[in-house]
This record gives C-alpha cells, structure tokens and sequence, in this order.
C-alpha cells in the first residue's frame, strides 16, 4: 500500500490504523495532530481509523517553547 506522509511516499507491508503508524515512526499519539485526506482526524480516532492506499497524512508536532 502506498501513501504520502509530509509530502513524501511512503510504501507499508499492510494495513494499519493511524495510532499504529504514528508509533511504527516513534511519535507518541498524545503529542501531534493528524491531517488524512484534507481533514483533521479527532485523536479519539486515532486507534479506529485504518488508513488506505492513496492516503495524503500530514503530521504535526506540538512543539513548547517560551
């Protein structure tokens, strides 16, 4: 399956949900947001939402500072 994440494709060996591929990369769920297709996923999705060939994600950090 085939899909881009930031701008960038990315091939994955099977399906998985959005949680799954944030922690497949390292990134706790809790601390990014999360585009699919153009629209911003709720986090309580996160764990239900499967993503699909052709998927465009897009993740944001939430970054502190002061």
């Amino acid at each position: 399956m085939r899909i881009s994440l930031n701008g960038e494709t990315h091939e994955l060996a099977a399906a998985l949900t959005i949680e799954a591929l944030l922690r497949s990369f390292d990134l706790d769920p809790k601390k990014v947001a999360v585009e699919r297709n153009l629209e911003i996923v709720r986090r309580s999705d996160y764990a239900r939402l499967m993503i699909t060939d052709g998927d465009r994600l897009e993740i944001v950090h939430f970054i502190g500072g002061g």
